[in-house]
């Protein structure tokens, strides 16, 4: 598919505006291609407070969609917004929860008519390093090393929003780094939207 985009760029800032977001209930990873990146999540306000999917179900519902606020605050309206997928095979606590808080950021993009691409964490991951099973560490330092504007501070939530909003810049054809070939063939295994003004 042939897009419209604008001239591929160096610098972070300006148009297109790319929001990357790895959604999680205890740290959402949210990364601009304005040069910055946040993560927002559930805070306790004691260490002895229960975790969000441990609250009465009055109370996280009311949490969940505090949260779910905070975040849409921070997207904002950009041009495109990559998300993560959700891992089926992730274990722990708290699927049901995330499904919904997954799936509400989700319908907040498409009913606000932002465009959505999704890149698995493998895609994410290999975007990132190369590697689609790379440990987070690995995502970690580098998307320190080839994207240093911005300050992840370590994060690996914050990094992983770094990776999805690089790699929805770089197929816009404005990519804000060159990265070698076994990095971008995560684009081609991404599921990305179709653009006004696309061509088939």
């Amino acid at each position: 598919m042939t897009i419209t985009a604008p001239a591929p760029t160096r610098s972070a800032l300006g148009p297109p505006v790319v929001i990357g977001i790895d959604p999680s209930l205890t740290g959402t990873g949210i990364a601009s291609s304005n040069g910055w990146c946040e993560v927002i999540g559930y805070k306790k306000h004691r260490t002895k407070d229960p975790g969000i999917t441990q609250l009465p179900h009055a109370d996280r519902i009311r949490a969940m969609r505090d949260l779910l606020a905070q975040v849409r605050t921070a997207i904002g309206c950009p041009d495109l917004a990559v998300m993560e997928l959700p891992a089926p095979s992730r274990s722990g606590g708290g699927a049901h929860e995330r499904g919904w808080f997954w799936w509400e950021i989700y319908f907040y993009l498409t009913s606000s008519y932002i465009p959505v691409g999704l890149l698995t964490p493998n895609a994410r991951a290999l975007y990132a390093t190369g590697k689609g099973n790379a440990p987070k560490n690995l995502v970690v330092d580098n998307i320190a090393r080839r994207f240093p504007d911005w300050a992840t501070e370590g994060n690996d939530n914050a990094a992983d929003a770094v990776a999805l909003m690089a790699a929805g810049r770089d197929w816009l054809g404005a990519p804000i780094t060159d990265l070698p070939k076994t990095h971008r063939a995560a684009l081609d295994k991404a599921t990305w939207p179709t653009l006004p003004g696309a061509t088939a």
